[in-house]
């Protein structure tokens, strides 16, 4: 390994250990040659170190085992380790096409990209694939300077993601006071300085619905998402209009009234009314309000 890769995989694994082996076939059979893997095992409990002894001869790949940590620290962990120019981030449990780095790393000829992503198809536990909507409006893929957009939504399917290894240096890795929402913090980071790009094809394979996944802890989410945009337009105050940020605000409290009108309805009506404040042109805030009515009516 004293070659230099241009690219640097970095999987993280945390008891993913009946999806690695798929997951690093996936990289292996890349017709993009040009790459290193650095496996990082966050403490597994499971057969990943098993697993890994199968991979003990590929020349080009390092496998580092910690004490659990957390998906953050693991995947700094990984960035530490990486030589490239480039690094491609890959969750254990997620596949990729054989030709997606091929597809992706050409797009960096253009010095002012920073990351390049792109789209993902969907498959269940068992490798199936799965209908799943991405037709939302703030996750359509963008293209250029996207800070605008990206507050919006995390547009960036974490596992299609290649990041010039620059961004990292110059605006710092993953945030580990965080529990979730890492990707999108970064991804904001570097949206200040960088232009991102995107291969417009389904390049990787990403698992829903099995039970090791991270937990959806609403509440937690929702702690994160308020701190991630807090510090994001404190920080940059320069690269988003007070404009594009009522609007935000108000896209970002009906999803909440969205998604606790089965939980909590006065939670929801309060969401909604703080999305008028925000922005009183928000179709969508009066639209959610009505929803409300018709469903507590017919219940």
């Amino acid at each position: 390994m004293n070659k230099i890769p241009e690219v640097s995989v970095v999987i993280t694994c945390f008891n993913y250990g009946r999806y690695l082996e798929g997951c690093l076939c996936s990289v292996l059979a890349q017709t993009y040659e040009d790459y290193e893997i650095i496996v990082v095992d966050d403490g597994s409990t499971d057969n990943t170190p098993q697993i890994m002894t199968r991979f003990a001869d590929v020349r080009n790949l390092v496998y580092i085992r910690q004490d659990n940590s957390g998906q953050a620290n693991s995947k700094n962990k990984g960035i530490k380790n990486a030589r490239g120019r480039y690094v491609a981030f890959l969750d254990a449990d997620d596949l990729w096409e054989k030709d997606k780095l091929a597809k992706q790393v050409r797009l960096f000829e253009n010095k002012a990209v920073g990351v390049v992503y792109s789209r993902a198809r969907v498959i269940d536990k068992n490798g199936h694939s799965v209908t799943f909507n991405f037709s939302l409006q703030y996750l359509t893929p963008r293209s250029g300077m996207v800070s605008r957009w990206l507050l919006f939504d995390n547009f960036i399917p974490f596992s299609s993601s290649i990041v010039r290894k620059e961004c990292i240096e110059r605006l710092g890795a993953f945030d580990e006071t965080l529990s979730m929402g890492i990707d999108w913090d970064l991804w904001l980071r570097i949206s200040t300085q960088y232009e991102f790009d995107f291969v417009d094809e389904s390049l990787f394979a990403y698992r829903i619905g099995h039970s090791d996944q991270m937990s959806k802890n609403a509440e937690e989410r929702r702690k994160c998402s308020d701190r991630i945009m807090e510090n994001f337009i404190m920080n940059y105050p320069d690269v988003i209009t007070d404009a594009n940020i009522r609007k935000v605000y108000s896209y970002t409290y009906c999803n909440r009234g969205s998604y606790n009108r089965k939980f909590d309805k006065k939670k929801s009506y309060r969401y909604f009314f703080r999305a008028i404040l925000k922005d009183p042109f928000n179709i969508g805030a009066y639209k959610g309000i009505v929803k409300n009515i018709i469903n507590y009516s017919g219940s």
